[in-house]
């Protein structure tokens, strides 16, 4: 989204007037959802799912533990997982 809000504010140079305020309203809807609360859900369903598949696709795919780690992926799951930094 902020990237999206950059390029808004590039754009907005040589906008048109109608243009512009299109852009305008994009920008203040992209700021409002920043800015909101995170809305909290309970991923534990997911997280068993990945839990169960993850060891073979990573096998399969060539997706090794720190790949994992730098999306995002807690390093809980991934030991539950059996996934480890010396390889699976």
């Amino acid at each position: 989204m902020q990237k999206r809000i950059e390029a808004i504010s590039e754009a907005l140079e040589s906008a048109t007037p109608i243009r512009r305020v299109q852009l305008v309203q994009e920008r203040i809807d992209l700021e409002r959802a920043l800015s909101a609360p995170a809305e909290t859900m309970d991923i534990s369903e997911l997280e068993d799912a990945f839990v169960k598949v993850a060891v073979s696709y990573s096998g399969r795919k060539g997706i090794t533990y720190s790949a994992w780690r730098e999306v995002g992926v807690p390093a809980a799951t991934l030991k539950r997982a059996g996934i480890s930094r010396g390889g699976t």
